[in-house]
């Protein structure tokens, strides 16, 4: 072998290192393949086992093609349906695991955040099938899937005792105030700034005090709207969460293979850690930065409080209570799409090397904005009440500083600069 021909041998892979691709190489920019040193405990689960996979796929399809027709006289069709259903998301979740595209995240496991992103799919053509339907079918067909959906709800309205009184305030307290705090402190851990999230907490009561007119349960008496949710659910879950933001911000990572910790009890805490980030990045907006973040930050804001808003407006249009599991699945799904779409949409917005906008958070915004468009083609003859004028009124004056305050902080700026540049080039000729 000559000189040149081995200099541009690839070198051999580094031995009992298994390989894991990183987000940026795959998707953003190109950086040299990784190597994450395991042990053998934790070696087995990452290493690609797609031929072991697909052959035990197919040996349980042969399985369930020659042993389970004697079952199938037992089962009537819905069953069959539901089984087949499942059995088809199964497979899908499955393909997505070995062949999808790893994210920002490799904690626990990539493939865990590589089946996040195939239900982020399954979502989003569960909706554009919605899509295709009316309200009418849409609701039987929920009900098809759960017998307990497709009725009525009854209207409730928070806003007929408000009265600041203990016997009052008790009786707005439920269940709903830990979901509450609950969902505040994700919020928190995804979008990681104290300014960010105080700012969508006021404009999310801002937005129930503009659509009561439409929704009953919009209207709040005024101290639930600013101490109950405000200052106690919101701020106490905010508040938790931007505390873990700081303590991984602040932690030393070191990742010993388990095989490495002599103390067992140094082994379960590898353990622990394990589903804990691999690393922190601290997200800092620069909403005055430039254009560009002020629009993106924006467009945060307004997808963050649409998905809020859908959450209420499907439940309304579809007859699903409140209660129902199918809220929290929602919840939790869009939550887990949004931890790794919110880390590619900063990516992509503070790195100039980034020229692809990542699938988790293109995924997400198409779920948020087509139950957006549901909720409209569902709602229209649903809300015959018009806007309030304060209402109106008071939306078109923030609208217009919005804008106003673009250009003076930005649109002034580039043309005084664009201007200086002219004169410049005309005195240099």
């Amino acid at each position: 072998m000559t000189a040149s021909s081995s200099s541009q041998a690839s070198p051999p892979d580094p031995p009992n290192k298994a390989i894991i691709d990183p987000f940026d190489a795959r998707s953003l920019q190109v950086q040299p393949v990784s190597y994450i040193d395991n042990d053998p405990p934790t070696e087995f689960f990452y290493r690609p086992r797609t031929l072991t996979v697909l052959s035990a796929m197919i040996f349980g399809l042969v399985y369930v093609a020659i042993y389970h027709e004697e079952d199938d006289k037992q089962l009537n069709t819905s069953t069959n349906i539901k089984f087949g259903s499942m059995a088809g998301v199964g497979f899908f979740l499955l393909f997505a695991m070995l062949q999808f595209r790893d994210g920002p995240f490799i904690r626990p496991h990539p493939a865990f955040w590589r089946i996040v992103l195939g239900l982020g799919v399954l979502y989003q053509m569960f909706l554009v099938f919605l899509l295709f339907q009316d309200k009418f079918d849409a609701r039987l067909f929920l009900r098809a899937i759960d017998p307990t959906l497709g009725r009525p709800l009854p209207e409730r309205s928070y806003a007929e005792n408000c009265d600041l009184t203990y016997e009052n305030v008790k009786n707005q307290i439920d269940i709903f105030v830990i979901y509450h705090a609950t969902g505040w402190y994700a919020k928190a851990v995804v979008l990681r700034d104290y300014w960010f999230c105080w700012i969508l907490s006021v404009m999310f009561e801002v937005m129930e005090y503009s659509l009561q007119h439409q929704l009953n349960n919009f209207a709040e008496c005024w101290w639930d709207h600013w101490i109950l949710d405000v200052l106690i659910c919101n701020w106490v879950g905010l508040y938790f969460g931007m505390k873990t933001c700081e303590y991984f911000e602040m932690k030393g990572y070191s990742w010993r293979g388990i095989k490495q910790i002599p103390s067992s009890k140094g082994k379960v805490k590898r353990i622990v850690q394990q589903f804990t980030p691999h690393h922190w990045t601290k997200f800092e907006w620069g909403t005055t930065k430039s254009f560009k973040n002020y629009v993106a930050v924006l467009g945060l804001l307004f997808l963050f409080l649409q998905a809020e808003l859908n959450s209420f407006y499907l439940k309304y249009l579809l007859w699903v209570p409140p209660e129902h599991p199918i809220n929290t699945y929602r919840a939790l799904l869009l939550f887990m799409c949004s931890i790794p779409g919110t880390r590619e949409a900063y990516q992509y917005l503070t790195d100039k090397n980034c020229k692809r906008f990542g699938p988790q958070a293109w995924l997400t915004i198409a779920n948020i904005m087509t139950e957006s468009v549901i909720c409209y083609k569902f709602g229209r003859g649903e809300f015959p009440n018009p806007a309030p004028n304060e209402v109106v009124i008071f939306w078109s004056v923030l609208i217009t500083s919005l804008v106003g305050y673009a250009i003076w902080q930005f649109g002034i700026p580039a043309l005084k600069k664009r201007r200086r540049s002219k004169n410049s080039a005309k005195k240099e000729e």
